[in-house]
């Protein structure tokens, strides 16, 4: 498969986990304002989780349309993805500290420090990647890694009950 068509396929992807991400809000039986901070969370995982995966493979194509296609360019690509990965870290942390003990006991440790050892092990893919290798395959993996991520959280908040405010 061609770097343009595993980025496509990913975009794509993206489009369609971001569109699930509706779909959870709309068949939810109370709206996104009485869920209860961890349901809050799960979904702003999956948002970023989708959004993320989308603008790094736009990023990638817009590249690939240049004539001739940039010699660095998946040294550029790993350079946007390593910034977008530790923005996304940064972003994603700061409503963890908000929950609630009850909602800490809620979340599954094997799900949450597994993810995080994937985006760590992604990240540092892409700063490899951007000093010796200027590869494709490690920038699509950091694609990979956030849309793998998005999955778990679509499947989460679709298999898990909902947890109301005054449950907490």
């Amino acid at each position: 498969m061609q770097p343009s068509e595993a980025l496509a396929v990913a975009a794509q992807v993206a489009v369609t986990l971001a569109g699930f991400a509706g779909i959870v809000v709309v068949f939810r039986p109370q709206s996104v304002h009485a869920w209860s901070a961890i349901d809050r969370y799960r979904l702003v995982l999956l948002l970023m989780n989708s959004a993320v995966p989308l603008v790094l493979s736009l990023f990638g194509l817009l590249l690939l349309s240049m004539a001739p296609p940039p010699t660095a360019i998946w040294r550029w690509c790993s350079g946007v993805c390593f910034t977008a990965q530790i923005t996304a870290f940064a972003l994603s942390s700061r409503p963890l500290t908000q929950l609630g003990p009850a909602d800490l006991k809620a979340i599954n440790k094997l799900v949450f420090y597994g993810t995080g050892a994937l985006m760590f092990a992604a990240t540092v893919l892409q700063a490899l990647n951007f000093a010796m290798w200027n590869k494709f395959w490690p920038f699509h993996a950091g694609i990979f890694v956030h849309l793998f991520a998005a999955i778990v959280q679509f499947l989460r908040l679709i298999l898990l009950p909902p947890r109301s405010a005054n449950q907490l």
